[in-house]
Formats: structure tokens, C-alpha cells, sequence
């Protein structure tokens, strides 16, 4: 049986990922990206379905790894949880943004072709879709820190998703803005004192 030659896979996603950032999905050209990359189209075609799958291979490592985290929150069993464990999921701090930051800066190519070039993927709606999820996470959390009594603040889903959909926001634009690591630092302290979610729920 022969090995598959994968030897053309790096420049052919490294030149996919410049087009695609300079183009956007839509207007991007495979030819280009052949010939950026000195290679074929069927080159490409061999190793790909199409555009969009290409595009999907280049982002495949930030998905996976936010699904990861999103995964590992979705484990979680509040219940289990002490009534201190829960107020500490509320508790914004430097530590928590930046964590939030250096994954996403791992991944800062591809996480910014996911939020403002995906228009005509199955990505398209990637910023909208991460915020549903973890509204649905973020929601099973106040629901049992709301029957313990340990917020007496009634909000509904819709609001929260509105309030996460403002927090993610915030996020995503020092990415769309090309921040530097040190941008990002200084901005991560002024996220934590905008998005007090222990005053927002009145915790204590």
C-alpha cells in the first residue's frame, strides 16, 4: 500500500490561511492558493473535497480545542459543586481572562478567519453558535446557584445569552484588532472590572 505524501499539507494550509484572510471565504481562489502554494489544484483537490473543506482543515485546531474546553464545562456537575465552589465560577480575575486569552492566542489565525472570514462555511455563525453553547452552560450553573439562594437576582436565559453575547464580543475584538500579548494583558484587567458578574447576581 502506498503512503500518502504529506509533505505538500503545510504550504498548502499556510497559503490557504494568508488567502483566506486577505479574501474572505467566498472570494477566495483555489488556483491562487495552488500557486501560492507551488503546487496543483489537483494537488489540492486530492487532499481536499472542495473550498470549504480546506477551509475547515485550517481551522480545524482552534475548533478542536475550544470544543475541548467547552467539553470539559459541559462535564461539570453543579450540583456537586459547594455553595463556595459556585460562587467562584462568578468570580471574574485576571488569571481567568488570561487563561481565556493565551488559548485563544495560540490560535489567533485561525480564530480570526473563524470570526470575519467564514461567511458561505458551515462556520459562518461560528461567534453566534460559541455563544449559545455557553449561555446553555453558563445557565445550568445560575439555575443551581439560584435554587440554593445564593442569588436572589431573576434574569432570563434570553438575557443571559444577551450579557454573554456583549462578553464574548469583548473578546473577540482585541483578535479582530490584531492586539499584541501586552495589548491584551492590560486590556484583560479593564474586562474584569466591566463584566463584575458578582455584582451583576448580587452574590456575597
Amino acid at each position: 500500500m502506498s503512503v500518502r505524501d504529506t509533505s505538500l499539507d503545510l504550504p498548502i494550509l499556510e497559503s490557504a490561511k494568508t488567502e483566506f484572510r486577505k479574501m474572505g471565504f467566498e472570494k477566495s481562489s483555489l488556483k491562487e492558493i495552488a500557486e501560492k502554494a507551488g503546487v496543483t489544484t489537483g494537488a489540492i483537490y486530492k487532499r481536499y473535497n472542495g473550498k470549504e473543506d480546506l477551509f475547515c482543515a485550517v481551522v480545524e485546531s482552534c475548533i478542536n480545542r475550544m470544543q475541548e474546553v467547552f467539553e470539559q464545562k459541559k462535564r461539570v456537575d453543579y450540583s456537586l459543586y459547594s455553595d463556595q465552589q459556585l460562587k467562584q465560577c462568578w468570580k471574574m480575575d485576571f488569571d481567568y481572562m488570561m487563561w481565556w486569552f493565551n488559548i485563544l492566542f495560540e490560535y489567533k489565525d485561525e480564530f480570526v478567519l473563524l470570526l470575519t472570514c467564514s461567511a458561505g462555511t458551515k462556520y459562518e455563525n461560528f461567534d453566534h453558535d460559541w455563544v449559545e453553547q455557553m449561555t446553555n452552560e453558563t445557565w445550568r450553573c445560575y439555575e443551581e446557584m439560584f435554587s440554593r439562594k445564593l442569588t436572589t437576582v431573576v434574569i432570563s436565559k434570553k438575557e443571559l445569552h444577551t450579557m454573554l453575547t456583549s462578553f464574548w464580543t469583548t473578546i473577540y475584538e482585541p483578535f479582530i484588532h490584531e492586539f499584541s500579548k501586552g495589548e491584551i494583558k492590560k486590556f484583560s484587567e479593564l474586562v474584569c472590572r466591566m463584566f463584575n458578574w458578582e455584582k451583576v447576581f448580587e452574590i456575597k
